[in-house]
Parts: C-alpha cells; structure tokens; sequence
C-alpha cells in the first residue's frame, strides 16, 4: 500500500491500521533517510498494540524492549552498528525469535540475520509530502 500523508494524524491513522495486521514474530523492516519519521510511525504502531510508555528512537541504546499482553517487542536501530557487531551483541538470536515481534530501523546495515518473511515500510518525501510505503 502506498499513501500520501497530510498530517501527523494521517500517518498516526496508517499506523494504527498497521498495527493490527502484526503478529507474534514479525519482523518489520523501516527505510527511510534520518528524520523521515521511522520513530514516529513506531510509536503509534506500538501505542496501539497496547505500550504504555515513551517510546523514543534507539539510537544509542541500540535497542529497546517493550512487553504488551500479546507479546515482546525489541526495536533496533542499526543505523551505528554492521553484522559482526550485531552478532556480538547476540542480536541475531532477537532477530530470529519466533515469539518477539521486531521493529528495525536501518536494516541494510546489518546482514544476512533476519528471516525471510518481513514487512517492509518505507518513509520518504515526494514533492515535499510524506509518502508511506507498506
């Protein structure tokens, strides 16, 4: 799916209806250059499936757990990280759990770790609109 958004309340509505398409063991991929709103998107998405707390990028932390009522999510920014320190950091085995959904920003930056079967969601702008890919 592919919209043109308008408003933050736009893109707060996709994210919402995003949100419960996501099932245990998900992986969902977000491309899209720094301040395109990847974060943002995440947030609500999260909100929605129940995440009671700030949910803020994980730049430094490089990742971030958060628990619902239906699952664990970790949500990773490789932007400042390549596959051997992913691997290090035992994110692969994360990457791969069956049973915690996984929000990536900056996936090209780490390789050959996820499982084939993702959801990609790309943020650009195009004649100074947001556009969100699906």
């Amino acid at each position: 799916m592919r919209y043109v958004v308008e408003s933050l309340e736009d893109t707060k509505k996709i994210a919402i209806e995003f949100a419960h398409k996501i099932k245990k063991g998900d992986l969902i991929k977000f491309y899209g250059d720094l301040g395109a709103g990847k974060t943002t998107f995440i947030a609500f998405v999260l909100k929605e499936l129940g995440v009671n707390t700030l949910v803020t990028s994980p730049t430094f932390s490089l990742l971030k757990s958060y628990k619902t009522n239906e699952f664990e999510i970790a949500h990773f920014d490789m932007y400042r990280i390549n596959t051997e320190e992913a691997i290090e950091a035992g994110f692969d085995e994360i990457l791969n759990d069956p049973n915690i959904v996984k929000f990536v920003e900056w996936p090209d930056n780490v390789v050959g770790l996820y499982q084939d079967n993702f959801y990609k969601v790309k943020i650009s702008f195009e004649l100074e609109k947001r556009v969100i890919e699906i």
